[in-house]
């Protein structure tokens, strides 16, 4: 199939939480803004349109499956504004304690 190294492969890029999608006066929870690292324009946004998202958190106690780490889903909607910055929505929405963490950016599915 492939060169097998030591090394695992990576398959995701870091994002910052910078918020949610708001006018002057309403605010859209719905819609959370990532700032994708290493993207520093809207024509590097296309690459990420419709990547998914994790948003890892642990919890105290073990879930269904053993594991303390949960995982919320999303999926990288559009670009917002010209620096960079994408609109995303989640499975479920992001809680505000989450604004300033971070998430992984998968870089599935592939569009190339």
């Amino acid at each position: 199939m492939g060169k097998s190294s030591g090394q695992p492969v990576r398959l995701y890029v870091n994002g910052a939480i910078l918020g949610y999608k708001r006018g002057l006066r309403n605010q859209y929870n719905h819609t959370s803004l990532i700032k994708i690292k290493g993207v520093d324009s809207k024509e590097d946004t296309s690459f990420y349109l419709g990547k998914r998202i994790a948003y890892v958190t642990k919890a105290s106690t073990a879930g269904k499956n053993g594991s303390k780490f949960r995982v919320n889903w999303g999926r990288v909607c559009r670009a917002h504004g010209s620096n960079g910055v994408v609109r995303c929505k989640f499975a479920r929405d992001l809680p505000p304690q989450s604004i300033g963490g971070r998430v992984r950016v998968m870089l599935y599915p592939s569009s190339v």
